[in-house]
């Protein structure tokens, strides 16, 4: 395992981390497979792990408070996320910050992960959602200072709405915020344009999440591909976004260099970026963990590969299915 610098923390963090999104509503059986998962992940030096409160109102928190205890000698950083108060997934122009994050809720809510790590001060906590209209605002400012001051967090980051990636460039100028957390891939590289760039001049830690376009970069799915009622893809890979993410997969496929599967070169695409720190795939299974823990070997995709991918960006705006 490789580690990057997280931005002007100084931490040295995984360059592959663990997504812990979903983790609720196992069967007894799923739930021993994702401990033996996360177990296999910190054997292979993975020690970034990325959580929120919503995944499972607290149960992921509490799978990744019995990780951090069975080891406790290591050096396990502790992401996790403040829920939006109005419960809606991404934010809205013209929401008010006053329904989202008021000052009181960012305390209780920052007390409930706590209580749920099982730690005395959690190393990265995030707002789940978030709106630049917000930069200007002291209520928020206020209260993750006093907590930083007290104990309670270490860092702070934004996670920022899909394909959204400048709505925080002001919030990030107040310089009270730490890391960014966005989706960057094969696909969705319009990060790169001015969020990565102010994230550099800034010291910024770059958390790239869903590397693998919510499934689409792993080769896997067709136009045939269903998921169950209960399985928010149902909602987001609606006909007109499955067919044209499979079409976007396809033509990728005569890019593969002999051996290599379409889930590592969306890794190594990622990994070849130094203004990531991290990215954190969702792993579920022990052979999923070694697959991706194994793309950080230190080396990246060859230059002419990375041109040929650059093509393949694919810029696209939030819709109704886009959640």
């Amino acid at each position: 395992m490789n580690y990057r610098q997280f931005g002007r923390t100084g931490w040295q963090v995984s360059e592959i981390g663990y997504g812990m999104w979903g983790l609720a509503g196992w069967t007894g059986s799923e739930r021993e497979q994702v401990e033996h998962a996360l177990e296999r992940s910190v054997e292979l030096g993975c020690n970034f792990f990325d959580t929120a409160w919503a995944y499972g109102d607290g149960l992921s928190e509490q799978i990744l408070n019995g990780l951090i205890q069975r080891h406790a000698g290591k050096r396990l950083y502790a992401a996790t996320k403040i829920p939006p108060k109005n419960r809606i997934w991404p934010s809205r122009r013209g929401f008010s910050i006053d329904d989202v994050f008021p000052a009181d809720y960012i305390v209780e809510y920052t007390e409930r992960s706590l209580k749920n790590l099982g730690i005395e001060t959690i190393d990265l906590q995030q707002f789940h959602v978030w709106e630049d209209e917000w930069a200007d605002r002291d209520e928020w400012k206020e209260a993750i200072q006093k907590l930083t001051q007290d104990g309670k967090v270490r860092a702070w980051g934004v996670s920022v709405n899909r394909w959204e990636p400048d709505n925080c460039l002001q919030t990030l100028r107040t310089g009270l915020i730490d890391a960014v957390q966005v989706i960057y891939n094969i696909f969705d590289q319009n990060p790169e344009d001015s969020l990565f760039p102010l994230c550099r001049e800034l010291n910024i830690g770059v958390i790239a999440r869903v590397p693998f376009d919510e499934g689409t970069l792993t080769g896997t799915f067709t136009k045939e591909t269903t998921f169950p009622a209960s399985d928010w893809r149902s909602t987001y890979f609606v006909p007109e976004n499955l067919n044209a993410s499979v079409d976007h997969a396809d033509a990728l496929r005569p890019l593969l260099r002999d051996g290599m599967t379409m889930p590592e070169m969306a890794l190594r695409f990622i990994l070849s970026n130094p203004d990531v720190a991290t990215t954190i795939p969702g792993m579920r299974q022990i052979r999923n963990v070694e697959a991706n823990m194994a793309t950080s070997d230190g080396s990246g995709l060859p230059t002419e590969l990375l041109t040929e991918l650059k093509k393949h960006r694919w810029d696209r705006t939030p819709t109704e299915w886009s959640q």
